[in-house]
């Protein structure tokens, strides 16, 4: 439940402070997160006009009931979507992991990260450290910067699970590359006796491809953010990275208006459409 509270910082003329709190775990590295939600954006404006003219269009064309669209890396809709929901009404979900390595069958996580997003404001933030029951590579530890340390103690995954899956309940998850953080989950809730996720997908990758590829060198997270200019940038740490993605997310939605694109079906199909043709390099990371 969001309480106001009073901010440390002075606001912008015309926007309004929120924070929100959001209980993880008692672990002591599983922090409560406060977030400041400013009123008003320049995303949450646009898709606000964008989405109640969505809502009220009396000669738009409803859109079809929601079926599975497939495409690589692939969108979901899932049970619970709707697929004319207006995007101002619909609650995201972005989610990212850090783990020891590549592959769910040798691998396990070390960091589950996630962030809820309406009307282009964030509505609450998700963070804990996970104890992989196993060392973390050096390289991996360079990296990511999570050591041994860091994670030895730390909850079970088996123990965090509930807490993420209610914190994602009825959301729309989206990711960088959301494939790969999937492919961790469904493999740590099959673990635990859980199904796997079945909510509707959006992969910014796949969306950046579409919409942005010929205008930068490749679509890894960090060229984006930089190229783009976004407010947080990625550092292989779960929650930056979230916050790094739905900034990406918002910015492509934004680009996405010019394909008539204003509720969750325009979205979803557009990311099912045939990329753009570039030169073959390496988009993740």
């Amino acid at each position: 439940m969001c309480e106001p509270r009073a901010s440390t910082r002075s606001p912008p003329l015309g926007y309004g402070v929120v924070t929100c709190t959001v209980r993880v775990s008692e672990h002591p590295r599983a922090y409560d997160a406060f977030v400041e939600i400013s009123a008003s954006s320049r995303w949450a404006r646009w898709v606000g006009i964008t989405g109640r003219r969505a809502g009220r269009d009396p000669n738009r064309t409803p859109s079809a009931p929601a079926v599975p669209i497939l495409a690589d890396p692939g969108p979901v809709v899932g049970p619970g979507a709707q697929r004319d929901a207006a995007l101002f009404d619909v609650t995201f979900a972005v989610v990212d992991v850090e783990t020891t390595g590549g592959s769910p069958t040798t691998s396990a996580l070390t960091e589950i990260a996630a962030a809820k997003y309406r009307g282009g404001e964030c509505v609450g933030e998700f963070q804990s450290l996970v104890d992989p029951r196993c060392g973390v590579p050096p390289l991996i530890s360079l990296l990511t910067g999570i050591t041994d340390d860091m994670v030895r103690g730390a909850p079970s995954v088996e123990s965090v699970l509930p807490s993420f899956l209610e914190f994602v309940r009825g959301s729309v998850i989206v990711g960088h590359n959301v494939g790969f953080d999937l492919s961790f989950l469904d493999a740590a809730l099959g673990d635990s006796g859980y199904e796997p996720l079945q909510n509707t997908t959006i992969d910014t990758l796949a969306l950046a491809r579409r919409l942005v590829r010929p205008d930068v060198p490749n679509c890894k997270l960090r060229t984006l953010a930089t190229a783009l200019r976004l407010e947080h940038l990625p550092s292989h740490r779960a929650l930056d990275d979230v916050r790094a993605t739905a900034d990406l997310l918002h910015r492509l939605i934004e680009h996405a208006s010019g394909y008539d694109c204003f509720v969750l079906g325009d979205l979803v199909d557009l990311i099912a459409r045939p990329a753009p043709r570039a030169a073959r390099v390496s988009e993740v990371g």
